[in-house]
């Protein structure tokens, strides 16, 4: 008989399992993001390229970054001690920045 799996925290709602859902919807986002700018290839070339590596690397960036979210965060739920993870919200707001003004410079340029 197998034994249920410990969780970190005692928090009936999971909120560090759907913050984690959430990012893994953000990453997916991403991903999908660069897939729409791949179609944008035949029309504006090689320059899409830029767009579609800046994707992946905020998707990266929040893939790698997950595990060590989840456990901070489910540690702050067990000591009553929890904070924003303002770096990570605006890390990723600075992303869809640059990824918007890259895409309006490279459709401008054509």
């Amino acid at each position: 008989m197998s034994t249920p799996a410990t969780r970190a925290h005692d928090d009936p709602g999971l909120q560090p399992e759907r913050t984690v859902m959430s990012w893994g919807r953000t990453t997916l986002s991403l991903f999908v993001v660069g897939a729409v700018f791949l179609r944008w290839m035949p029309h504006y070339g090689w320059p899409i390229l830029l767009l579609v590596a800046v994707a992946a690397c905020g998707a990266l960036a929040i893939y790698a970054t997950q595990r060590r979210r989840y456990h901070v965060r489910a540690h702050g739920i067990a000591t009553g001690r929890i904070g924003a993870d303002a770096v990570a919200v605006f890390s990723t707001a600075g992303a869809v920045i640059v990824l918007g003004v890259l895409a309006l410079a490279v459709v401008l340029a054509t």
